[in-house]
Protein backbone atom coordinates (compact mmCIF):
# COMPACT_ATOMS: atom_id res chain seq x y z
CA UNK A 1 0.00 0.00 0.00
CA UNK A 2 1.32 3.52 -0.48
CA UNK A 3 0.83 7.31 1.22
CA UNK A 4 -2.56 8.86 -0.16
CA UNK A 5 -4.43 5.93 -1.16
CA UNK A 6 -8.05 5.95 -0.85
CA UNK A 7 -8.64 3.42 1.05
CA UNK A 8 -7.56 0.44 2.39
CA UNK A 9 -9.53 -3.20 4.06
CA UNK A 10 -7.73 -5.11 7.09
CA UNK A 11 -9.46 -8.40 6.83
CA UNK A 12 -11.06 -9.97 10.23
CA UNK A 13 -13.48 -12.59 10.88
CA UNK A 14 -15.34 -14.28 13.78
CA UNK A 15 -18.78 -16.33 14.29
CA UNK A 16 -20.68 -13.84 16.04
CA UNK A 17 -24.27 -14.17 15.25
CA UNK A 18 -24.79 -15.86 18.49
CA UNK A 19 -22.78 -13.77 21.21
CA UNK A 20 -24.14 -11.76 23.36
CA UNK A 21 -22.55 -7.94 24.05
CA UNK A 22 -19.97 -8.52 22.08
CA UNK A 23 -17.06 -5.90 21.05
CA UNK A 24 -14.87 -5.85 18.57
CA UNK A 25 -11.61 -3.72 19.28
CA UNK A 26 -9.02 -2.62 16.94
CA UNK A 27 -5.70 -1.46 18.40
CA UNK A 28 -1.82 -0.84 17.71
CA UNK A 29 -0.07 -1.70 20.94
CA UNK A 30 2.69 0.66 19.67
CA UNK A 31 0.62 3.37 20.38
CA UNK A 32 -1.49 5.69 23.31
CA UNK A 33 -4.22 5.66 23.44
CA UNK A 34 -4.19 2.27 21.48
CA UNK A 35 -7.66 1.83 20.18
CA UNK A 36 -7.78 2.15 16.43
CA UNK A 37 -11.59 1.53 15.93
CA UNK A 38 -14.12 0.38 18.46
CA UNK A 39 -17.82 -1.22 17.99
CA UNK A 40 -20.26 -2.66 20.22
CA UNK A 41 -23.80 -3.64 19.65
CA UNK A 42 -25.11 -1.93 16.61
CA UNK A 43 -22.67 1.38 17.34
CA UNK A 44 -19.29 2.70 17.34
CA UNK A 45 -17.61 3.81 20.35
CA UNK A 46 -14.87 6.06 19.44
CA UNK A 47 -14.32 8.13 22.76
CA UNK A 48 -11.19 6.31 23.37
CA UNK A 49 -9.90 6.42 19.93
CA UNK A 50 -5.95 7.47 18.71
CA UNK A 51 -6.29 10.92 17.28
CA UNK A 52 -4.31 9.84 14.71
CA UNK A 53 -7.30 8.09 13.04
CA UNK A 54 -10.14 10.52 13.52
CA UNK A 55 -12.21 10.34 10.51
CA UNK A 56 -10.88 7.58 8.90
CA UNK A 57 -11.97 4.76 9.86
CA UNK A 58 -15.56 2.29 9.77
CA UNK A 59 -16.65 -1.37 9.75
CA UNK A 60 -20.18 -2.30 8.49
CA UNK A 61 -22.92 -1.62 9.96
CA UNK A 62 -24.00 -5.40 10.27
CA UNK A 63 -20.35 -6.68 11.69
CA UNK A 64 -21.33 -8.15 14.72
CA UNK A 65 -24.00 -9.78 12.95
CA UNK A 66 -22.58 -11.04 9.77
CA UNK A 67 -19.04 -11.82 11.56
CA UNK A 68 -17.29 -9.51 8.84
CA UNK A 69 -15.27 -7.66 11.99
CA UNK A 70 -13.33 -5.64 8.71
CA UNK A 71 -11.88 -2.42 9.60
CA UNK A 72 -12.06 0.13 6.48
CA UNK A 73 -8.77 2.63 6.81
CA UNK A 74 -8.88 5.61 4.23
CA UNK A 75 -6.51 8.16 3.23
CA UNK A 76 -3.41 6.07 3.88
CA UNK A 77 -0.85 7.64 5.77
CA UNK A 78 3.09 6.73 6.28
CA UNK A 79 2.75 6.18 10.53
CA UNK A 80 -0.40 3.94 9.39
CA UNK A 81 2.24 1.10 9.45
CA UNK A 82 2.53 -1.15 12.51
CA UNK A 83 1.15 -4.17 13.81
CA UNK A 84 -2.61 -3.84 13.82
CA UNK A 85 -5.03 -6.55 16.38
CA UNK A 86 -8.59 -7.78 15.98
CA UNK A 87 -9.62 -8.97 19.09
CA UNK A 88 -13.19 -10.07 20.10
CA UNK A 89 -14.67 -10.35 23.64
CA UNK A 90 -17.87 -10.80 25.35
CA UNK A 91 -19.20 -10.80 28.61
CA UNK A 92 -16.93 -14.11 29.34
CA UNK A 93 -13.99 -12.77 28.25
CA UNK A 94 -11.83 -12.40 25.27
CA UNK A 95 -12.53 -14.75 22.32
CA UNK A 96 -10.40 -14.17 19.43
CA UNK A 97 -7.52 -12.22 18.45
CA UNK A 98 -5.72 -11.85 15.14
CA UNK A 99 -2.53 -9.88 14.16
CA UNK A 100 -2.04 -7.95 11.00
CA UNK A 101 0.84 -6.10 9.91
CA UNK A 102 0.64 -3.10 7.66
CA UNK A 103 3.02 -1.52 5.73
CA UNK A 104 2.61 1.56 3.95
CA UNK A 105 5.06 3.34 1.16
CA UNK A 106 5.94 6.57 0.04
CA UNK A 107 4.55 6.76 -3.33
CA UNK A 108 6.57 7.84 -6.27
CA UNK A 109 4.44 7.50 -9.92
CA UNK A 110 6.62 6.57 -12.87
CA UNK A 111 4.62 9.20 -15.48
CA UNK A 112 6.27 11.78 -12.68
CA UNK A 113 10.08 10.64 -14.18
CA UNK A 114 9.45 12.52 -17.44
CA UNK A 115 7.88 14.85 -15.66
CA UNK A 116 10.89 15.24 -13.57
CA UNK A 117 13.35 15.14 -16.47
CA UNK A 118 11.85 18.24 -18.02
CA UNK A 119 11.80 20.31 -15.08
CA UNK A 120 15.76 19.32 -14.59
CA UNK A 121 16.59 20.47 -18.06
CA UNK A 122 14.67 23.46 -17.00
CA UNK A 123 16.26 24.33 -13.82
CA UNK A 124 19.54 23.96 -14.49
CA UNK A 125 19.51 26.55 -17.19
CA UNK A 126 17.60 29.27 -14.54
CA UNK A 127 19.83 27.83 -11.46
CA UNK A 128 22.38 30.78 -12.08
CA UNK A 129 19.96 33.41 -12.00
CA UNK A 130 17.66 31.85 -9.19
CA UNK A 131 20.49 31.38 -6.65
CA UNK A 132 21.43 34.76 -7.58
CA UNK A 133 18.06 36.08 -6.18
CA UNK A 134 17.29 33.54 -3.82
CA UNK A 135 17.56 34.35 -0.29
CA UNK A 136 16.44 32.09 1.67
CA UNK A 137 18.14 28.99 1.50
CA UNK A 138 19.19 25.61 3.66
CA UNK A 139 22.85 25.28 5.17
CA UNK A 140 24.48 22.81 2.82
CA UNK A 141 24.65 19.24 3.44
CA UNK A 142 22.60 19.43 6.96
CA UNK A 143 21.06 16.18 7.30
CA UNK A 144 16.96 15.47 7.30
CA UNK A 145 16.90 11.71 9.03
CA UNK A 146 17.39 11.80 12.64
CA UNK A 147 17.74 9.00 14.93
CA UNK A 148 17.43 8.73 18.88
CA UNK A 149 17.86 6.29 21.78
CA UNK A 150 14.17 6.47 23.63
CA UNK A 151 15.33 7.18 26.86
CA UNK A 152 16.76 10.50 25.80
CA UNK A 153 16.38 13.39 27.28
CA UNK A 154 15.34 15.69 23.88
CA UNK A 155 16.15 15.44 20.74
CA UNK A 156 16.97 18.41 17.97
CA UNK A 157 15.30 18.53 15.01
CA UNK A 158 17.51 20.43 12.94
CA UNK A 159 16.24 23.35 10.53
CA UNK A 160 18.38 26.69 9.35
CA UNK A 161 18.80 29.20 6.73
CA UNK A 162 21.81 31.54 5.72
CA UNK A 163 20.04 34.86 6.49
CA UNK A 164 17.47 36.41 9.08
CA UNK A 165 13.85 36.85 9.50
CA UNK A 166 12.12 39.95 8.08
CA UNK A 167 10.43 41.52 10.46
CA UNK A 168 6.57 40.19 11.29
CA UNK A 169 7.53 36.49 10.27
CA UNK A 170 6.35 33.07 11.73
CA UNK A 171 8.19 29.73 12.24
CA UNK A 172 5.71 26.82 12.03
CA UNK A 173 6.43 22.62 12.61
CA UNK A 174 3.91 20.07 11.57
CA UNK A 175 3.82 16.63 11.65
CA UNK A 176 2.63 14.29 8.77
CA UNK A 177 -1.19 14.70 9.75
CA UNK A 178 -0.71 18.41 9.12
CA UNK A 179 -0.82 19.03 13.34
CA UNK A 180 0.60 21.74 14.37
CA UNK A 181 4.20 20.68 16.74
CA UNK A 182 5.19 24.51 17.60
CA UNK A 183 4.49 28.06 16.39
CA UNK A 184 7.13 30.71 16.79
CA UNK A 185 5.45 34.37 15.56
CA UNK A 186 6.43 38.10 16.98
CA UNK A 187 5.15 38.11 20.30
CA UNK A 188 3.75 34.65 20.37
CA UNK A 189 4.58 31.41 20.93
CA UNK A 190 1.55 30.10 19.73
CA UNK A 191 1.26 27.75 22.47
CA UNK A 192 -3.12 28.02 21.76
CA UNK A 193 -2.68 26.34 18.66
CA UNK A 194 -0.28 23.48 19.87
CA UNK A 195 -1.35 20.03 19.71
CA UNK A 196 -1.84 19.13 23.08
CA UNK A 197 0.05 15.63 22.62
CA UNK A 198 3.40 18.01 22.32
CA UNK A 199 2.35 20.44 25.18
CA UNK A 200 5.44 21.25 27.40
CA UNK A 201 7.90 19.28 24.79
CA UNK A 202 8.73 21.61 22.19
CA UNK A 203 10.81 24.82 22.75
CA UNK A 204 12.80 27.02 19.85
CA UNK A 205 15.93 29.02 20.85
CA UNK A 206 14.61 32.50 19.96
CA UNK A 207 17.99 34.11 20.29
CA UNK A 208 19.29 31.52 17.24
CA UNK A 209 16.37 32.54 14.98
CA UNK A 210 18.70 36.02 14.25
CA UNK A 211 21.30 33.34 12.60
CA UNK A 212 18.42 31.49 11.01
CA UNK A 213 18.65 28.20 13.17
CA UNK A 214 14.97 27.33 13.50
CA UNK A 215 15.95 24.11 14.74
CA UNK A 216 13.30 22.35 17.62
CA UNK A 217 13.74 21.16 20.36
CA UNK A 218 11.56 17.65 21.52
CA UNK A 219 11.78 16.77 25.42
CA UNK A 220 11.65 12.83 26.15
CA UNK A 221 10.77 11.36 22.23
CA UNK A 222 9.06 8.18 22.61
CA UNK A 223 8.35 5.56 19.31
CA UNK A 224 4.82 7.65 18.79
CA UNK A 225 7.25 10.77 18.37
CA UNK A 226 8.08 8.82 15.01
CA UNK A 227 7.32 10.60 12.40
CA UNK A 228 8.11 13.11 9.46
CA UNK A 229 7.74 16.80 10.29
CA UNK A 230 7.96 19.83 8.74
CA UNK A 231 9.42 22.99 9.29
CA UNK A 232 7.69 25.99 7.58
CA UNK A 233 9.21 29.44 7.17
CA UNK A 234 7.01 32.52 6.44
CA UNK A 235 5.75 36.25 6.30
CA UNK A 236 3.21 38.02 7.80
CA UNK A 237 1.21 37.93 4.55
CA UNK A 238 1.28 33.64 4.57
CA UNK A 239 4.22 34.01 1.99
CA UNK A 240 6.28 30.60 2.03
CA UNK A 241 10.12 31.86 2.52
CA UNK A 242 11.47 28.35 2.92
CA UNK A 243 10.43 25.03 4.02
CA UNK A 244 12.06 21.35 5.19
CA UNK A 245 11.24 18.23 5.81
CA UNK A 246 12.97 16.02 9.05
CA UNK A 247 12.19 12.38 9.56
CA UNK A 248 12.72 11.38 13.40
CA UNK A 249 13.30 7.54 13.97
CA UNK A 250 12.99 6.78 17.99
CA UNK A 251 14.52 3.53 18.54
CA UNK A 252 13.26 1.79 21.17
CA UNK A 253 15.46 -0.86 23.20
CA UNK A 254 14.53 -4.49 22.71
CA UNK A 255 14.63 -7.15 25.80
CA UNK A 256 13.47 -10.98 24.70
CA UNK A 257 12.90 -13.65 27.09
CA UNK A 258 11.48 -17.13 27.13
CA UNK A 259 8.36 -17.92 28.32
CA UNK A 260 8.12 -19.92 31.38
CA UNK A 261 11.75 -18.29 32.42
CA UNK A 262 11.95 -17.63 36.37
CA UNK A 263 12.17 -13.66 35.39
CA UNK A 264 13.05 -10.73 32.98
CA UNK A 265 14.79 -7.27 33.71
CA UNK A 266 13.67 -4.47 31.87
CA UNK A 267 16.30 -1.99 31.87
CA UNK A 268 16.43 1.83 32.60
CA UNK A 269 18.71 3.64 34.10
CA UNK A 270 19.58 7.64 35.00
CA UNK A 271 22.55 9.58 35.41
CA UNK A 272 21.11 12.55 37.51
CA UNK A 273 21.20 12.12 41.40
CA UNK A 274 17.53 11.77 42.68
CA UNK A 275 15.86 13.52 45.47
CA UNK A 276 13.87 11.14 48.03
CA UNK A 277 10.50 12.85 46.87
CA UNK A 278 11.53 11.50 43.37
CA UNK A 279 8.64 9.41 41.83
CA UNK A 280 9.41 6.48 39.07
CA UNK A 281 6.38 4.87 37.32
CA UNK A 282 6.50 1.50 34.85
CA UNK A 283 3.57 1.41 32.44
CA UNK A 284 2.29 -0.68 29.50
CA UNK A 285 1.18 0.39 26.20
CA UNK A 286 -2.27 0.33 27.24
CA UNK A 287 -1.59 2.83 30.17
CA UNK A 288 -1.99 0.02 32.83
CA UNK A 289 0.21 0.80 36.05
CA UNK A 290 2.82 -1.78 36.13
CA UNK A 291 4.90 -0.38 39.60
CA UNK A 292 5.35 2.61 41.51
CA UNK A 293 8.08 3.66 43.16
CA UNK A 294 7.45 7.13 45.73
CA UNK A 295 8.49 8.33 49.10
CA UNK A 296 11.26 5.75 48.93
CA UNK A 297 8.46 2.84 48.94
CA UNK A 298 6.91 0.91 46.56
CA UNK A 299 3.10 1.64 45.68
CA UNK A 300 0.82 -1.02 44.90
CA UNK A 301 -2.50 0.93 45.51
CA UNK A 302 -3.36 1.38 41.99
CA UNK A 303 -1.09 -1.75 40.16
CA UNK A 304 -3.01 -3.29 37.02
CA UNK A 305 -3.90 -6.77 39.21
CA UNK A 306 -2.01 -8.81 36.02
CA UNK A 307 1.02 -7.47 37.61
CA UNK A 308 0.64 -7.64 41.10
CA UNK A 309 3.01 -10.19 43.10
CA UNK A 310 5.26 -9.60 39.79
CA UNK A 311 7.16 -6.96 39.82
CA UNK A 312 10.04 -5.32 42.21
CA UNK A 313 12.56 -2.42 41.40
CA UNK A 314 16.01 -2.11 43.40
CA UNK A 315 15.96 -0.66 47.26
CA UNK A 316 18.91 1.91 46.75
CA UNK A 317 16.80 3.08 43.17
CA UNK A 318 17.14 6.86 44.41
CA UNK A 319 20.90 6.57 44.60
CA UNK A 320 22.13 4.24 41.85
CA UNK A 321 19.82 5.73 39.57
CA UNK A 322 19.05 2.41 38.22
CA UNK A 323 15.31 2.58 37.76
CA UNK A 324 15.38 -1.16 35.77
CA UNK A 325 12.12 -3.57 36.67
CA UNK A 326 12.19 -6.93 37.15
CA UNK A 327 8.98 -8.83 36.32
CA UNK A 328 8.56 -12.43 37.59
CA UNK A 329 7.17 -15.68 35.52
CA UNK A 330 7.06 -13.80 32.00
CA UNK A 331 4.72 -15.47 29.84
CA UNK A 332 2.96 -14.34 26.13
CA UNK A 333 0.86 -12.50 27.61
CA UNK A 334 3.66 -10.40 28.56
CA UNK A 335 4.86 -9.17 25.36
CA UNK A 336 4.42 -5.19 25.23
CA UNK A 337 6.19 -2.20 25.57
CA UNK A 338 6.84 -0.76 28.55
CA UNK A 339 7.49 3.30 29.66
CA UNK A 340 9.65 3.99 32.82
CA UNK A 341 8.63 7.44 33.20
CA UNK A 342 10.45 9.82 36.07
CA UNK A 343 8.80 12.67 37.99
CA UNK A 344 9.98 15.03 40.16
CA UNK A 345 7.80 16.17 43.02
CA UNK A 346 6.17 19.18 40.91
CA UNK A 347 5.29 16.60 38.82
CA UNK A 348 7.38 17.27 35.51
CA UNK A 349 9.07 14.98 33.69
CA UNK A 350 12.98 13.92 34.23
CA UNK A 351 12.72 11.10 31.66
CA UNK A 352 11.09 8.87 29.98
CA UNK A 353 11.99 5.48 28.45
CA UNK A 354 10.64 2.63 26.45
CA UNK A 355 11.52 -1.07 26.73
CA UNK A 356 10.19 -3.38 24.21
CA UNK A 357 9.64 -7.16 25.30
CA UNK A 358 9.55 -10.03 23.32
CA UNK A 359 8.36 -13.47 25.01
CA UNK A 360 9.08 -16.63 22.70
CA UNK A 361 8.09 -20.13 23.27
CA UNK A 362 9.76 -22.24 25.50
CA UNK A 363 11.08 -25.30 23.84
CA UNK A 364 12.40 -28.39 25.79
CA UNK A 365 14.37 -31.00 24.62
CA UNK A 366 14.21 -34.87 25.53
CA UNK A 367 16.55 -38.02 25.36
CA UNK A 368 15.43 -40.93 23.68
CA UNK A 369 14.31 -43.12 26.39
CA UNK A 370 13.70 -40.93 29.15
CA UNK A 371 11.69 -41.76 32.05
CA UNK A 372 10.10 -38.70 32.18
CA UNK A 373 10.20 -34.87 30.84
CA UNK A 374 8.73 -32.14 32.69
CA UNK A 375 6.85 -29.12 30.63
CA UNK A 376 7.87 -26.25 33.17
CA UNK A 377 5.00 -23.34 33.70
CA UNK A 378 5.11 -21.25 36.92
CA UNK A 379 3.36 -18.25 37.74
CA UNK A 380 2.18 -16.01 41.18
CA UNK A 381 -0.03 -18.37 43.44
CA UNK A 382 -2.00 -15.51 44.30
CA UNK A 383 -3.54 -15.53 40.11
CA UNK A 384 -4.68 -18.99 41.14
CA UNK A 385 -7.86 -18.32 43.63
CA UNK A 386 -11.18 -19.55 41.52
CA UNK A 387 -9.66 -21.01 38.25
CA UNK A 388 -10.21 -22.79 36.11
CA UNK A 389 -6.45 -24.47 34.19
CA UNK A 390 -5.63 -26.96 31.28
CA UNK A 391 -3.10 -28.67 29.59
CA UNK A 392 -3.16 -29.80 25.87
CA UNK A 393 -1.37 -30.56 23.12
CA UNK A 394 -2.57 -28.66 19.74
CA UNK A 395 -0.27 -29.51 17.42
CA UNK A 396 -0.57 -32.34 16.35
CA UNK A 397 -3.75 -33.27 18.40
CA UNK A 398 -5.73 -31.42 19.35
CA UNK A 399 -5.28 -33.90 22.87
CA UNK A 400 -6.39 -32.58 26.32
CA UNK A 401 -3.87 -34.23 28.79
CA UNK A 402 -5.41 -31.60 32.40
CA UNK A 403 -8.45 -29.50 33.19
CA UNK A 404 -8.37 -28.45 36.80
CA UNK A 405 -11.81 -28.05 36.62
CA UNK A 406 -13.15 -31.92 36.71
CA UNK A 407 -9.61 -32.17 38.54
CA UNK A 408 -8.45 -35.45 36.65
CA UNK A 409 -5.85 -36.00 34.63
CA UNK A 410 -6.70 -37.40 30.95
CA UNK A 411 -3.47 -39.09 31.07
CA UNK A 412 -2.26 -42.18 32.95
CA UNK A 413 1.63 -40.97 32.02
CA UNK A 414 1.11 -37.15 33.16
CA UNK A 415 1.28 -36.02 36.39
CA UNK A 416 1.14 -32.52 38.29
CA UNK A 417 1.88 -31.07 41.54
CA UNK A 418 -0.51 -31.39 44.26
CA UNK A 419 -0.03 -28.36 45.54
CA UNK A 420 0.08 -26.29 42.53
CA UNK A 421 -2.20 -23.36 43.14
CA UNK A 422 -0.30 -22.99 46.63
CA UNK A 423 3.09 -22.83 44.94
CA UNK A 424 2.22 -21.57 41.79
CA UNK A 425 4.18 -24.24 39.87
CA UNK A 426 2.09 -25.17 37.13
CA UNK A 427 4.62 -27.83 35.30
CA UNK A 428 3.32 -30.71 34.14
CA UNK A 429 5.57 -34.23 34.08
CA UNK A 430 4.81 -36.93 31.19
CA UNK A 431 6.12 -39.64 31.90
CA UNK A 432 8.10 -42.50 29.54
CA UNK A 433 7.61 -39.52 26.54
CA UNK A 434 7.85 -41.38 23.21
CA UNK A 435 8.00 -39.75 19.65
CA UNK A 436 4.49 -39.53 19.46
CA UNK A 437 4.44 -37.38 22.31
CA UNK A 438 6.57 -34.47 20.19
CA UNK A 439 4.88 -31.44 19.11
CA UNK A 440 3.33 -27.85 20.90
CA UNK A 441 1.46 -28.19 24.12
CA UNK A 442 -0.06 -25.37 26.04
CA UNK A 443 -1.29 -24.30 29.33
CA UNK A 444 -4.14 -21.78 30.06
CA UNK A 445 -5.29 -20.23 33.12
CA UNK A 446 -8.96 -19.26 33.36
CA UNK A 447 -11.17 -16.92 35.57
CA UNK A 448 -14.36 -16.21 35.32
CA UNK A 449 -14.23 -17.08 31.39
CA UNK A 450 -11.40 -14.74 31.08
CA UNK A 451 -7.82 -15.80 30.01
CA UNK A 452 -5.37 -14.71 32.77
CA UNK A 453 -1.85 -15.83 31.31
CA UNK A 454 -0.62 -18.95 29.26
CA UNK A 455 2.19 -20.30 27.61
CA UNK A 456 3.38 -22.29 24.82
CA UNK A 457 6.09 -25.29 25.25
CA UNK A 458 7.44 -26.73 22.33
CA UNK A 459 8.52 -30.26 22.50
CA UNK A 460 11.15 -31.96 20.58
CA UNK A 461 13.48 -34.59 20.55
CA UNK A 462 17.43 -33.49 21.68
CA UNK A 463 19.50 -31.96 18.46
CA UNK A 464 16.38 -31.78 16.47
CA UNK A 465 15.23 -28.65 15.02
CA UNK A 466 11.12 -27.95 15.01
CA UNK A 467 9.71 -25.36 13.71
CA UNK A 468 6.72 -23.97 15.83
CA UNK A 469 3.37 -24.73 13.73
CA UNK A 470 1.43 -21.81 12.37
CA UNK A 471 4.29 -18.86 12.10
CA UNK A 472 7.96 -19.03 9.96
CA UNK A 473 9.21 -17.35 13.50
CA UNK A 474 8.48 -18.31 16.98
CA UNK A 475 10.08 -14.33 17.86
CA UNK A 476 7.60 -12.55 15.40
CA UNK A 477 4.41 -14.56 15.25
CA UNK A 478 1.40 -12.41 13.59
CA UNK A 479 -1.14 -15.85 13.46
CA UNK A 480 -4.07 -15.74 15.33
CA UNK A 481 -3.78 -17.90 18.66
CA UNK A 482 -6.71 -20.59 19.18
CA UNK A 483 -6.89 -20.30 22.60
CA UNK A 484 -10.72 -21.93 23.03
CA UNK A 485 -10.69 -25.15 25.52
CA UNK A 486 -10.58 -28.34 24.05
CA UNK A 487 -13.41 -29.49 26.25
CA UNK A 488 -17.50 -29.32 26.26
CA UNK A 489 -17.74 -28.45 29.84
CA UNK A 490 -16.46 -24.95 30.21
CA UNK A 491 -18.13 -23.87 33.12
CA UNK A 492 -15.98 -22.98 36.09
Amino acid sequence: MFQGDRFLLLPCEFHTFDLQNATVVWIRQDLTPSTVHQRQAEEDQLKDQNQLYRGRTSMKADALVSGDLSLNLTNLQLSDSGTYTCSVTDFSGELSRTHLDLKVKERFPSWTIAVYVLLVAVVLVLLWSLLSHFQYRFVPGYRTDVEVESGAESVLLPCRSTVHLPEGAQVVWRDHNHYKVHVLRTGSDGAEEQLPFYKNRTTMNEELLRSGDFSLTLDHPTRADTDTYTCTVSTRRKKILMRRKVRLQVKVQQVAVESGAESVLLPCEISADLPEDTKVEWRDSDDWLVHEYWNRLDQFTEQYWFYRTRTRMNEDLLSTGDLSLTLQHPTYQDRNTFTCTVYSSQGTILMMKQVELQVKDYQVEVEEGAESVVLPFKTTPELLRDIRLMWWRFHPGPVLLMHEGSNQLQNHRIRMNEDRLRTGDLSLTLKNPTEKDYGSYRCGVWRRGTLLVWTTILLTAKGRVQVSPGSEDIWTRRSSIDMTPLISDQSD
